[in-house]
C-alpha cells in the first residue's frame, strides 16, 4: 500500500525555466493600449521630456508603470514585472530611469499633469468610437459620479494629516464615469488633497468636475448629455450655482443634507403627494416612498433647482438621526432635471452608489496608499493609477462580453491577467499560447480575437 504523504502532490523546484511567461494575459492590455492610440498619444505628449540620445520614451515609461499597477503592482519597483517578460511588453527601463522621470514630471507641475490628461482625453475619445454598443454613453447619456476617499499613510510624507475618521494619510477627490449595470466604470479626474481637506469644499468640487468634464469629448458639452453626480458632500450654494451656470448643457443630481428648514418642509407634505420609490427592474420598492418639496424650501438656491426627498423604514438595526421623523430615515436630493417622474430621479441619483465599487477597484489597484514622499510626485503617481484604471476599464469595454465585463480588477488579475503561457517560435514569429486547460484560455483568446479586427489608430 503507498503510504500517503499529504493531500498534494510533491514536485521538485528550481529555477532556469526558459519559453514561458508569467502575466501573459497581460497582453490584453498591450492589445488595448495599442488600439487606443493611448502609446502614440501619451509618446507625443512627453516629448518635451525626451532626452537627447535617450534610449527609453518617456510614454512608453510612463505607461510601462501603469501595466505594473494594473497587474496589481502598488509602487514604482513593480514595474520590474513587465520587464522580466520582454516577449510581452517590450523593452522597459530601470528602476533608476523610472524614478528620474517621475521627478522631472513632478518637478514640471501642472504642464507635465495637462499633456497627460490630455493624451488620456485624446485616446478616451477613441475608445468610446471603438465600443459602439458598449461605450458610457449608449444610454445616450454620460453620468460622472464625484466622490471622495481616504488613503491611508504609514509614514511621514508631504500633506499627510490626520483625516475625519481619526486615521492620517490623503483625501483625494475623484470622478468617475458610470458604465451602468453592464459595466464597470473608467476614471476622469482625481484631485489630491490633504487629509484634513473638508469632504464639501466646493472649490475642490468645482476643480475636479472641471477636469472631469475636460476628459470628455466635446459633443458631450451641450444639450445635457453629461449629469454631475454626487453624495451630500456636493450639496453646497457654491457647488450647485456652479452647475446651474452651466445648466444649459450639463444636468446634475447632488446629495442634500437634511437640515431643520428641510425637515420642517417634509413634516407638512400631505399622505397623497408620496409616491412609492420604484426598483432598476420597475416594480415598486416596498416601505420607500419619495416627494418633492417646493416653495421657501428652495429660497437662496438655483433657479430651476427641483428638491426630492426620500422617506423609508430603516434596516433592522439601523440608528436613526435627530432628522428623521416617524422611524422612517430620511435622506434628499436636488436636481435640474425637468419633465421627469420623482420616483425615476430618485433611482438614478440612488444608482449612484456604483461610484463605491469604482473607489473599491482604485484601491486594488495602486491606491492602497501613495508610495512617494512629495505630493507633487504622489500627483504622478495618482494620474499613473488613473492610467491603469483606465485600460482596465477599456479593455473589457472593447474586447469581453456578458458577465466578463463586468469583471472588477481583482478578478481580471486572477482569471485572466495571470495567466501563464508558452513562447512558441513559428514563421519567424512569437506566438502565445496559453495553457489548455486553464480555464479562462477561451476568454482571452476571444478577447484577443475582437481586439484584432478593431481597426488601428490613424
Amino acid at each position: 500500500m503507498k503510504k500517503r504523504i499529504g493531500l498534494y502532490p510533491r514536485v521538485r523546484v528550481g529555477g532556469g525555466g526558459r519559453m514561458v511567461v508569467s502575466q501573459a494575459g497581460g497582453v490584453l492590455l498591450v492589445e488595448a493600449v495599442r488600439k487606443s492610440g493611448l502609446d502614440q498619444a501619451i509618446s507625443t505628449a512627453l516629448t518635451p521630456w525626451s532626452k537627447p540620445r535617450t534610449v527609453h520614451d518617456p510614454g512608453k515609461i510612463l505607461l510601462d508603470v501603469a501595466l505594473a499597477v494594473a497587474l496589481g503592482g502598488d509602487c514604482l519597483a513593480d514595474a520590474g514585472m513587465v520587464r522580466a517578460e520582454p516577449v510581452v511588453f517590450g523593452s522597459v527601463a530601470s528602476d533608476p530611469t523610472v524614478s528620474r522621470l517621475i521627478d522631472a514630471l513632478a518637478a514640471a507641475g501642472p504642464t507635465a499633469l495637462d499633456a497627460i490628461r490630455t493624451a488620456r482625453a485624446q485616446a478616451r475619445d477613441d475608445v468610446w468610437k471603438l465600443a459602439g454598443p458598449s461605450a458610457p454613453d449608449a444610454g445616450g447619456q454620460v453620468i460622472v459620479d464625484i466622490d471622495g476617499l481616504l488613503v491611508l499613510a504609514h509614514s511621514e510624507k508631504q500633506d499627510a494629516t490626520a483625516t475625519w475618521k481619526r486615521t492620517f494619510g490623503h483625501h483625494p477627490l475623484a470622478a468617475f464615469v458610470d458604465h451602468g449595470k453592464s459595466g464597470t466604470g473608467e476614471p476622469v479626474a482625481a484631485l489630491l488633497r490633504p487629509g484634513n481637506a473638508g469632504s464639501n469644499t466646493a472649490a475642490d468640487h468645482i476643480t475636479t468636475a472641471r477636469l472631469a468634464l475636460a476628459q470628455l469629448p466635446k459633443k458631450y458639452r451641450r444639450g445635457r448629455r453629461t449629469l454631475i453626480r454626487t453624495d451630500s458632500a456636493g450639496g453646497t450654494h457654491e457647488f450647485t450655482a456652479w452647475l446651474a451656470q452651466r445648466g444649459r448643457w450639463l444636468s446634475y443630481s447632488v446629495g442634500m443634507t437634511i437640515t431643520d428648514h428641510i425637515h420642517q418642509a417634509v413634516l407638512t407634505v400631505p399622505p397623497t403627494a408620496w409616491t412609492p420609490a420604484v426598483e432598476p427592474d420597475g416594480e415598486i420598492r416596498h416601505g420607500a416612498w419619495v416627494a418633492e418639496l417646493d416653495g421657501d424650501t428652495l429660497k437662496g438656491w438655483p433657479p430651476g433647482m427641483r428638491l426630492i426627498v426620500r422617506k423609508e423604514r430603516p434596516h433592522p438595526g439601523a440608528q436613526l438621526r435627530f432628522t428623521d421623523t416617524d422611524g422612517l430615515r430620511l435622506t434628499a436630493f436636488a436636481t435640474n432635471t425637468a419633465n421627469s417622474p420623482i420616483a425615476a430621479l430618485e433611482l438614478r441619483h440612488r444608482q449612484r452608489a456604483r461610484a463605491e465599487g469604482r473607489i473599491r477597484a482604485a484601491r486594488a489597484t495602486g491606491l492602497r496608499n501613495l508610495p512617494l514622499h512629495k505630493a507633487a510626485q504622489n500627483q504622478i503617481w495618482l494620474e499613473n493609477v488613473q492610467l491603469a484604471l483606465d485600460l482596465l476599464a477599456w479593455m473589457p469595454m472593447l474586447a469581453l462580453t456578458g458577465d466578463a465585463r463586468r469583471w472588477e480588477p481583482r478578478r481580471l488579475r486572477l482569471r485572466l491577467f495571470s495567466a501563464a503561457a508558452q513562447i512558441v517560435t513559428t514563421a519567424r514569429r512569437q506566438v502565445l499560447r496559453f495553457a489548455r486547460y486553464w480555464p479562462w484560455t477561451d476568454v482571452i483568446t476571444d478577447a484577443i480575437e475582437r481586439l484584432d479586427v478593431l481597426p488601428n489608430p490613424g
